[in-house]
């Protein structure tokens, strides 16, 4: 079996599934008392797949900080970075932070429209400056429980939707899984800018603030695997949230 075929897994990486339940484990405390993970072979044997794929795994979290692989000494874990929620150097759901708190997660005042590309988002979108593009812009309020805590304005391209009737779709469901499903189009990455803002009186009314509360805005350009912009995003949270980053200098 070689290598592509033995990592592959219903369209994920064998290796990311053994990464995402090997960071699950040390989360809920294994090896806590351990100085270093055991060797890869034990690891292989933990979790039921092969050295290579337990190798790629451990590169994926060494990526992401959680782990330190220290010739002669063996692989450590930061167990400051294991526990820290909400980690804005990854895929923020908001869904899953609400939940995480104890709260029940929806989202109300939707709105779908149809809009003509600005030429500054046309640009960011890689569309055709020479011509007129519909835009579909999705905004919505999320609440936790009773507390609005964001507002969203997810912006992408008609074209998209391959000529779908929006009405036919649920847009209270996350952006990217619309986009999944509808578009057939998976986002991998983002570039992210943040600002600190007070945020226009429209969405300050909806999410209740007071005056000296400022919002944390992130604008967002959303990439697919083939580095092709698919769609913006421009979220404003409260203070609800927490936020952390980890940030790689080696």
């Amino acid at each position: 079996m070689n290598k592509t075929t033995e990592n592959r897994l219903g369209g994920e990486l064998r290796s990311h599934q053994a990464a995402r339940r090997l960071l699950e484990e040390l989360r809920r405390g294994r090896y806590a008392d351990a100085a270093q993970l055991p060797s890869e072979l034990e690891l292989a044997d933990v979790l039921g797949v092969s050295r290579t794929v337990v190798r790629d795994a451990l590169s994926d979290l060494e990526r992401d900080g959680y782990l330190e692989r220290v010739r002669g000494i063996g692989t450590l874990v930061n167990r400051d970075v294991v526990r820290v929620e909400n980690r804005m150097d990854q895929k923020l759901e908001f869904n899953r932070m609400i939940r995480s708190i104890g709260r029940v997660p929806h989202s109300d005042n939707l709105m779908v429209t149809r809009e003509t590309a600005v030429p500054e988002l046309a640009a960011k979108l890689g569309l055709d400056p020479e011509r007129e593009h519909t835009l579909v812009f999705v905004r919505r309020r999320v609440l936790a429980g009773e507390t609005p805590v964001l507002y969203s304005t997810d912006i992408l391209p008609l074209a998209l939707f391959g000529g779908k009737w929006l009405d036919t779709i649920d847009f209270s469901r996350p952006i990217f899984e619309i986009v999944e499903q509808h578009c057939h189009v998976e986002v991998t990455e983002t570039l992210t800018t943040l600002h600190a803002v007070q945020g226009v009186p429209g969405i300050r009314r909806q999410l209740g603030l007071r005056p000296e509360q400022a919002l944390l805005q992130l604008d967002e350009i959303c990439y697919s695997r083939t580095c092709k912009p698919v769609l913006c995003c421009q979220t404003c949270y409260t203070d609800f949230f927490d936020f952390a980053m980890v940030r790689k200098l080696i």
